[in-house]
């Protein structure tokens, strides 16, 4: 059965998302992540790359990530992968998805992603998206949660749990620790009994 990972980067303040480049953005919160992005830290998306063959995406990111990724080259090996890999979009308001291999899913989201897991293949992903990861931490359809966690606090930006009505035991299946000074968690459902 295929599992989904939910993989983000973080802030110790818990920020996984950033805003952009709005001139009212203070420039110590543009790019906070990349300071602490070395080849030890590529080695592990990588791999989380290679695990799966499809991503799983919300509205946003997907809106975001089909206005820049068609225009890189094939020959890049993050354009290949994010043009050519199948991607599921949640989204109640989309009504088409015309990216390079995108997919739809509207109505019961626990039920299609269900399917989905149930169909061969490897891994899913779920890149970003970190309201969708809450409802799907919150719908307990996430596997893994694999964080990135920056020792930086950002002090603004969309944190993965604003708003969360739900508590949510997980249990550390993984710690890795990095030169540059990021801290890799690999984190699964809490285990009944």
């Amino acid at each position: 059965m295929r599992k989904i990972n939910a993989a983000l980067f973080i802030t110790l303040d818990g920020v996984v998302e950033a805003p952009g480049g709005e001139p009212t953005i203070p420039e110590y919160a543009r790019g906070w992540s990349m300071p602490y992005t070395d080849d030890e830290v590529g080695g592990v998306i990588g791999a989380a790359i290679n695990a799966s063959d499809a991503m799983l995406l919300g509205r946003k990111t997907y809106l975001d990530f089909a206005a820049y990724w068609p225009s890189v080259p094939e020959d890049d090996f993050f354009g290949g992968v994010m043009n050519n890999r199948t991607k599921y979009v949640v989204s109640t308001t989309l009504t088409k998805a015309e990216w390079k291999n995108s997919h739809l899913i509207k109505g019961n989201l626990v039920e299609e992603l269900n399917k989905l897991k149930q169909q061969p293949g490897k891994d899913i992903s779920v890149v970003g998206s970190g309201t969708l990861v809450r409802s799907l931490l919150k719908a307990d359809l996430v596997d893994e949660l694999q964080l990135m966690l920056c020792p930086v606090v950002l002090g603004v930006g969309k944190r993965l749990f604003d708003g969360a009505d739900f508590m949510k035991a997980m249990q550390v299946l993984e710690i890795r620790s990095f030169s540059s000074g990021m801290t890799y968690l690999r984190l699964g459902p809490q285990k009944q009994g």
